[in-house]
């Protein structure tokens, strides 16, 4: 079988091309124009970044794709979901507010952004997954599933859960609604800090399943009723109803697959991904710390699957960055990503992605 083409161009410019240029050549030279993009929505997947962390990509880089997209007749949006955990893109307007802080603004990148699960995270569309051993119907953000044509515009570094975070991770665990994140990370129900809940009673209203009541002024939730929907999660003021965090994994891995086959099937899909500011750990966390690589470059294909293996296979082609935690490790691994964190094995989501037919780990580099 061919070889899944994967375009590199590292991170040197001239007099006459900056990296913005070089990105756009790097795309084009890849093939995005293959894609009829003509009058069609076509949502870019990217991180805007917590608050306090200052290693996501640059909205400049995103401005880059869109003007690309809309050379090609594309309609195109910024888009993430929300989260699930406490932060500062935990609902739409908070959201959009960390977005606009860190400079991915209609104004600055040339497009609108939209957050693909809605206000509270519960806009989503049941995707079923055609062979999935773990996920039978995945959930994934209204926004997303609206768009024509899907591209993923990846910040490539590690990741505490995952080993790293590139084209599967952004894609499986970012268009993944509320419910479909805590699908992915628990096969448990959330539960409610009692020293926090103030009695309000709006997780009661939320609920569509009457799961939740108030005992002397506290929310207590009956799992067996409830569904593990997120929605009590999205509109507790005070962060007093938690998921249940404790997925394996090799689990969490294999879910993340099943969910980006559940965003891509069926439709066009591009996915470029940047390894430059290599943070040890994701881009969710309101810090980050020292790359623990040096900048590798830019890397695009229609293949995810090679897309992540040539981003890993060049990492571990770097030398170590001084004072990072990965000079810190003990480095028995080889591997710079498992190194850093050696709980996590992320050979597992690259493995199941080839056998949902995702993509290839046989990959040919291009260097342009």
């Amino acid at each position: 079988m061919e070889k899944s083409k994967v375009y590199f161009t590292d991170m040197h410019t001239t007099m006459n091309e900056n990296l913005q240029q070089k990105l756009s050549r790097l795309i084009k030279t890849a093939g995005i124009s293959q894609i009829d993009f003509e009058k069609k929505y076509a949502s870019i997947k990217i991180h805007f970044g917590e608050p306090g962390n200052l290693s996501y990509l640059r909205p400049n880089f995103a401005k880059t794709v869109v003007d690309i997209v809309k050379e090609l007749g594309g309609k195109p949006f910024l888009t993430d979901c929300n989260t699930l955990y406490v932060g500062g893109r935990k609902n739409a307007l908070d959201h959009l507010d960390s977005a606009y802080v860190n400079g991915f603004s209609p104004f600055s990148t040339g497009c609108h952004v939209l957050i693909a699960d809605g206000l509270k995270g519960t806009d989503e569309v049941l995707v079923p997954v055609e062979g999935g051993e773990y996920v039978k119907e995945a959930k994934i953000g209204q926004a997303i599933m609206d768009a024509d044509v899907f591209i993923s515009l990846n910040h490539f570094k590690g990741h505490e859960l995952t080993g790293f975070g590139g084209a599967l991770k952004n894609i499986g665990m970012g268009c993944g609604s509320r419910a479909g994140k805590m699908e992915m990370h628990s096969s448990g129900k959330p539960q409610v800090s009692h020293e926090q809940c103030v009695g309000c009673g709006m997780c009661t209203k939320i609920c569509a399943h009457s799961a939740i009541s108030l005992t002397e002024r506290k929310a207590s939730i009956n799992h067996t009723n409830c569904v593990g929907c997120g929605r009590c999660i999205g509109v507790c003021p005070t962060d007093a109803v938690q998921p249940a965090w404790g997925e394996s994994n090799e689990i969490l891995n294999k879910k993340i697959a099943e969910y980006t086959w559940a965003v891509l099937q069926g439709r066009p899909h591009f996915h470029i991904s940047l390894v430059i500011d290599v943070s040890p750990f994701c881009d969710c966390h309101s810090e980050n710390d020292i790359p623990i690589v040096p900048n590798v470059g830019m890397f695009a294909s229609f293949d995810p699957v090679a897309l992540d293996v040539a981003c890993v296979d060049a990492v571990n082609s770097q030398p170590v960055m001084a004072g990072s935690l990965l000079e810190k490790s003990t480095r028995e691994h080889h591997d710079h990503f498992t190194d850093v964190s050696p709980n996590t094995d992320w050979k597992v989501a690259i493995d199941y992605a080839v056998k949902m037919g995702l993509g290839s780990k046989d990959y040919e580099l291009i260097a342009i």
